[in-house]
């Protein structure tokens, strides 16, 4: 069987400025991409794994729009300022 293996896309950030792509159409791309790349082998525990691929740099991404400040942050991800406290604590993010 053949496998059909995409290259890798180099995102365009100045055109996304233009015309916003959905959050949820960028997920289904990255994942129909990573399941390309599978060539049979079996997965297990993929939300978990998307998860711990995404909260990081959600976090870093958010603090950073909103100048580190953590009360704003918290509001902005739905996260208590603790959790969001212990989450920078635990990616090392301080």
């Amino acid at each position: 069987m053949e496998s059909k293996v995409r290259s890798a896309k180099v995102i365009d950030f100045d055109s996304m400025k233009k015309t916003p792509i959905p959050l949820s159409a960028q997920v289904n791309e990255a994942v129909d991409y990573y399941f390309s790349q599978l060539n049979g082998d079996e997965i297990c525990g993929l939300h978990a794994m998307v998860i711990n691929e995404v909260e990081k740099p959600l976090i870093e991404s958010t603090l950073e729009y909103c100048g580190q400040n953590q009360t704003k942050a918290s509001k902005i991800l739905g996260l208590s300022r603790s959790t969001l406290r212990k989450k920078i604590a635990l990616y090392d993010l301080s």
